[in-house]
């Protein structure tokens, strides 16, 4: 939403302020300039990236016109499903997480947060994790290094679509240049018509500069940095899934352990101290409750 709302006041800016200055909108009308620009890009496009590059970017387009679902709610019930996670492997064992990790749809505690659920790159990387510390076969500094490995691969994955963004967008001032310099070419040999049709080829000629500045900052660049802001919201809330099993696997209780795992979200985001410890206190008496009315049932 905000994507259009930011392409709406580009346009009304940049047009209006045109409009307002006694300028004919009927000059900026050119399909053959745009047809150049928007060729020559995409031709570019194609040849800069290959198939898995083409696709990804694709993929992302839908995405960016979505808001972030990255939201303190998203962040506090991962907190909560990671403390009752922790908790129920000090109590009973991490071997007690298995039925949790292998059906996480029947798991009483991952199907307690939806919006965790909804989220399968969030939701494997916990769940692959957990698996491997059930195992008992790696200690904390072999897991930190192969998070960091998968963490700098999925960063790698994202940046692909925003660089290839970038790429056209840094392409695009270029081509309006070409686009002008044809349009030029055009009105010089047309040389011997009246001033006033020459001029008038003149400025369709320079419309072309103008569009390809104007898609590349105003359009296609900006793309490119969204899809990087949202490349790092996904990575910290890994990073942040990183150190709350990392301070678990070195000893600490689950309290402390997602503690640590708050203090390295953004702070836009992050819940404060005593949010996180009220939440906490809230999740831990809905365990015990959830448990008793099991007890009591069977």
């Amino acid at each position: 939403m905000l994507v259009i709302v930011g392409y709406m006041v580009v346009m009304l800016t940049v047009f209006g302020g045109f409009a307002l200055s006694g300028g004919s909108f009927a000059a900026l009308f050119q399909p053959l300039e745009l047809l150049i620009i928007g060729g020559a890009a995409v031709g570019a496009f194609i040849v800069a990236n290959n198939g898995k590059a083409i696709k990804a970017t694709m993929k992302a387009f839908p995405h960016m016109m979505q808001g972030s679902h990255y939201t303190k709610a998203l962040y506090m019930d991962l907190i909560a499903a990671m403390y009752l996670l922790l908790s129920k492997a000090r109590q009973t064992g991490m071997i007690s997480l298995e039925n949790d990790i292998e059906d996480p749809e029947n798991s009483t505690i991952f199907s307690a947060y939806p919006r965790l659920m909804k989220d399968k790159v969030l939701l494997n990387f916990v769940l692959d994790y957990l698996r491997l510390m059930v195992s008992g076969s790696m200690n904390s500094f072999e897991m930190e290094a192969l998070m960091d490995e998968e963490i700098e691969t999925l960063e790698h994955e994202h940046d692909v679509p925003a660089s290839a963004l970038n790429g056209v967008g840094d392409g695009l001032p270029a081509f309006g240049i070409v686009a002008a310099v044809m349009g030029v070419v055009n009105a010089l040999a047309a040389a011997d018509r009246p001033a006033a049709e020459l001029g008038e080829l003149i400025a369709h000629a320079m419309v072309g500069t103008f569009l390809g500045i104007l898609l590349a900052y105003g359009f296609v660049l900006p793309l490119a940095s969204l899809l990087r802001q949202k490349s790092s919201e996904q990575i910290k809330m890994l990073q942040c899934i990183k150190v709350t099993l990392l301070s678990s696997l070195n000893g600490y209780a689950p309290q402390i352990a997602v503690e640590f795992g708050r203090k390295i979200l953004f702070t836009t985001e992050r819940p404060s101290f005593m949010e996180l410890e009220e939440h906490v206190r809230e999740v831990k008496s809905s365990s015990n409750s959830s448990a008793s009315s099991a007890d009591n049932a069977s």
